[in-house]
C-alpha cells in the first residue's frame, strides 16, 4: 500500500485565518465599541470595570486566536518547506509574517497588561476619592497623572494589535496567491535566474 500526499491544506489554511480574524476583528471591536462604551456611564471608575470586565472575557477567545494563528502558521511553513527553498520571495514574505506575528502576540499581552495598571491605580484612585476619566482609554481634566500615562500606553500598544495583525492577514494574502502557477513559476525562474 502506498502513502498518498496531498498539497491542500486547506484546514491548516482555514484554522489560521479564522484565528486572525478573530485576532484582527475582536482588537478592532474593542478599541471602538468595549473601550468607547464606558463614555456613556457617568462613574469614572465603572468606565474603567466595564471595559476591564469585557477585555478580560474576551481575553480567552482573543489568545485563541492567536494560538491558532501560530500553530496553524507552523504547519503551513512545513507543508510549504519546498516553496521557502525555490521561490523567491516566499520565504522573506514568510518571515515577515511570522516576525508580525509574534510582534502582535508581543503587542496583545502588552495591552492587556497596561488595562491591568489601569484597573489596579482606578481602583486605588477611587478608594482615595474618585476617578474621572472620559472613558477606558482617555483621560480627563482630572485624570491622575499616573493613570493617563498608563492610558496612554494602552492606546499605542492597542492600536498596534489590529495593525499587525492586519499585516499579518496582508502578508497570508500574498503568501496564498504565490501557489498560483504563474506565480511560482516567475518566483522558481526569478530565484533560478537572478537578475
Amino acid at each position: 500500500m502506498t502513502k498518498t500526499t496531498t498539497d491542500n491544506h486547506f484546514v491548516a489554511q482555514a484554522v489560521h485565518d479564522l484565528g486572525t480574524a478573530l485576532w484582527f476583528g475582536g482588537a478592532v471591536m474593542g478599541i471602538a465599541g468595549v473601550n468607547k462604551s464606558g463614555s456613556d456611564l457617568t462613574s469614572g471608575i465603572d468606565k474603567v470595570r466595564v471595559a476591564s470586565s469585557a477585555w478580560s472575557r474576551f481575553a480567552p477567545a482573543q489568545w485563541g486566536g492567536i494560538a491558532a494563528t501560530l500553530g496553524a502558521g507552523l504547519q503551513l511553513t512545513r507543508s510549504n518547506r519546498g516553496r521557502l527553498a525555490l521561490q523567491q520571495g516566499y520565504g522573506t514574505v514568510g518571515a515577515l509574517k511570522a516576525a508580525l506575528t509574534v510582534a502582535g502576540a508581543g503587542a496583545t499581552a502588552y495591552a492587556a497588561y497596561t488595562g491591568k495598571k489601569i484597573g489596579e491605580l482606578a481602583e486605588q484612585a477611587n478608594r482615595d476619592g474618585g476617578v474621572e476619566v472620559k472613558d477606558a482609554t482617555l483621560p480627563s481634566a482630572g485624570t491622575p497623572p499616573e493613570i493617563r500615562t498608563w492610558q496612554g500606553r494602552q492606546r499605542v500598544a492597542q492600536a498596534a494589535v489590529p495593525a499587525l495583525a492586519g499585516a499579518v492577514v496582508v502578508c497570508n494574502a500574498w503568501l496564498v496567491q504565490a501557489h498560483r502557477p504563474a506565480s511560482t513559476v516567475k518566483g522558481v525562474l526569478g530565484r533560478l535566474l537572478p537578475v
